[in-house]
């Protein structure tokens, strides 16, 4: 959440020429609700379970595509694993200062936090990233995300092998 998803997914989509999806965005044009209502009305499980199938019918559907996935997206049904199997995975491991910075801005559109104080929203954000790290850690290639070009970004995503930022 907050780490530049849509963002570099964006940019790499125009660059490679492919279509884009923010999976958040295709769940909100199936369900004719905002993500803040689906949470608030069916909960998250509910939301979880249309996660998992927009991400399976984009994967059938499209043969390349960028997409930008919510946060715990590779958290649940092992969604992970699906996604590796699919295509390149990539983690924009962001600093936790940057997240909350963001965050603060974006408080009242993100269900997980909206209720969170702002004092309290560095240690939510903390606790998340070592709720999901074991997840995220599975990912083909891991940047951080504040020193990320998209040129590096296209470089590491057409490498073969894993490779972290920072590592060479």
């Amino acid at each position: 959440m907050g780490s530049g998803k849509t963002h570099w997914g964006k940019l790499l989509s125009a660059k490679l020429q492919l279509p884009f999806y923010d999976l958040d965005t295709v769940i909100v044009e199936k369900n004719g609700r905002s993500v803040s209502e689906l949470f608030a009305e069916k909960g998250e499980e509910f939301f979880r379970y249309q996660e998992k199938e927009a991400l399976e019918d984009i994967v059938l559907r499209e043969e390349r595509f960028i997409l930008s996935c919510g946060g715990g997206t590779p958290c649940f049904f092992n969604n992970i694993e699906f996604m590796k199997k699919s295509g390149k995975v990539v983690w924009l491991n962001t600093a936790v200062d940057a997240l909350k910075e963001r965050l603060l801005k974006e408080k009242v559109s993100r269900p997980l936090i909206r209720e969170i104080g702002d004092d309290e929203l560095k240690r939510y954000i903390v606790r998340k990233l070592s709720e999901r790290k074991m997840y995220y850690e599975q990912a083909d290639v891991m940047v951080n995300e504040e020193s990320i070009s998209l040129e590096k970004l296209i470089h590491f995503l057409l490498e073969d092998e894993k490779y972290s930022e920072g590592t060479e």
